[in-house]
């Protein structure tokens, strides 16, 4: 997670897993053959095994591991780090929080329009809370963004839509048709010019808007620019929080998931069906997992299956070869 005052960035680490050793073994010296010839090959073999048995005798079936720390973004032991200028900047996770759709906003020409207006064909929306004179982080938010959905062959306009919401008031429709300009020629998709909209408000729409999603920022009017962190939202057509994909660098995998997800499946492929049982959105990271039980189950669905296509060719040719020699021998 990123959270930037200015034209700072401040990273947050955890501390590193400690590192274990299997128990010191050692295997020293040369043994010599009865006839004099060194044999040091066989006897490393010989070491080589036992310290896989050792290793094996010490990984017990069902020994669980050793205990390792867990922390999250929200670990209150971690807060009292934050400098004061980022006191109170944070992104709590609103799953499912049905967002105000009858909030006003601005487009790019200038139209005052409700929320409501980009969620009106039922398509899935990607939203983007920036500010378009931010020096660094939000250029950084919506490129990392737009170079994501160039890797997804799903379509800006078509299956879903992008909103670029600026969280500051002084930010202009001139200023938001720029960004426009230059993303959608970026993005090179047809018919993305009415699926990418770029929205600035007053002050009282934005607050609402933003602590119903649970984006908190911090004005710093010494540099007069906002502290604030990085995220990117999934909405579903009824404009219900579905995800959240942290930092400035998203995986196109998990964007499309994300949308076919919020979609209700009314996007997407097979494909995405089977990736969705294999892979589920862990809040805590803000990324698609692994289901290792899904998976498992998968595999050995698709090995019985071809097992049993296996069995039914190899049936049907032995079958063809005894009805074969029936008739050789009554033809005789």
């Amino acid at each position: 997670m990123q959270i930037t005052v200015g034209q700072t960035i401040v990273f947050r680490g955890l501390p590193s897993r400690p590192s274990f050793d299997a128990g010191g073994a050692r295997c020293v010296g040369q043994t010599t053959r009865n006839d004099g010839l060194p044999h040091g090959s066989t006897a490393g073999k010989l070491c080589a095994s036992l310290l896989l048995a050792a290793l094996a005798a010490l990984a017990q079936p069902g020994q669980p591991a050793p205990a390792q720390p867990s922390y999250s973004l929200q670990d209150s032991n971690l807060r009292p780090a934050l400098p004061g200028a980022l006191a109170g900047v944070s992104i709590e996770q609103r799953l499912n929080q049905q967002v105000p759709l009858d909030v006003d906003f601005r487009d790019e020409a200038g139209r005052v329009l409700p929320l409501s207006s980009f969620f009106a064909d039922g398509k899935p929306v990607i939203l983007a809370l920036v500010y378009y004179r931010c020096p660094m982080l939000c250029t950084e938010i919506l490129t990392g963004l737009e170079s994501a959905l160039k890797a997804v062959s799903l379509d800006a306009g078509k299956d879903f839509h992008v909103v670029s919401i600026s969280f500051d008031p002084k930010d202009t429709p001139e200023l938001a048709a720029a960004k426009k300009q230059m993303y959608v020629k970026r993005y090179k998709r047809p018919n993305s010019a009415n699926g990418w909209h770029f929205l600035t408000g007053d002050e009282a729409n934005i607050k609402a808007f933003t602590d119903a999603v649970g984006f908190h920022y911090k004005y710093d009017p010494a540099t007069e620019q906002f502290a604030h962190a990085s995220a990117i939202m999934i909405l579903t057509p009824e404009g219900r929080i579905s995800k959240y994909f942290y930092g400035v660098d998203y995986s196109p995998r998990d964007l499309r998931l994300g949308l076919v997800e919020a979609s209700q499946e009314k996007i997407g492929t097979p494909v995405d069906e089977i990736l969705l049982y294999c892979y589920h959105y862990d809040p805590t990271t803000g990324k698609y997992g692994a289901i290792a039980i899904n998976i498992l189950r998968g595999a050995a669905g698709a090995f019985v299956l071809v097992g049993g296509a296996v069995l039914l060719v190899f049936f049907r040719r032995d079958a063809r070869a005894r009805n074969g020699r029936v008739q050789t021998d009554s033809a005789r």
